[in-house]
């Protein structure tokens, strides 16, 4: 469910920028804005739960820079009006994106992801406060004891 969320989070965040900058500067219709927010933010959360734990919030943000700008202007090559400038666009959304980045990132480590642990694709995931339970065994001879 947490990730539910979380996934949620960041695609509000990306659409209310995505609106804001090219719904309002550039005059794209909210439906292409929605389309490029649902797969800017599907791409970008894989990278969030694989890549975050592994490497710092400065490095993640950077990622999401250059993934961001990357898709929206290739995105923008197929969606939007031909009259804007698609890269002026993606570059400008990408730059508010990275700093949302900065405290989604800081959320996901501290809410959603087990700070401990790194992850890796196809990794078995196991509680890191487990420990082993030892007890004696019964025998036949502890349970039928004669007086």
């Amino acid at each position: 469910m947490k990730h539910a969320t979380s996934f949620f989070i960041k695609l509000l965040i990306t659409t209310v920028i995505l609106w804001i900058i090219l719904g309002i500067f550039f005059d794209v219709s909210f439906g292409d804005i929605l389309l490029t927010s649902i797969i800017l933010s599907a791409v970008a959360y894989l990278g969030d739960t694989f890549i975050l734990p592994n490497v710092d919030n400065f490095w993640a943000t950077i990622g999401d820079f250059g993934l961001s700008f990357l898709s929206i202007y290739i995105i923008g090559q197929f969606l939007f009006e031909l009259n804007i400038s698609i890269a002026d666009a993606a570059l400008l959304s990408a730059l508010f994106i990275a700093v949302g980045e900065i405290f989604y990132h800081r959320y996901m480590k501290d809410r959603v992801l087990n700070k401990n642990e790194k992850y890796y694709p196809g990794k078995i995931r196991t509680p890191s406060r487990m420990q082993t339970e030892f007890s004696s065994e019964i025998t036949d001879e502890n349970h039928h004891k004669e007086d």
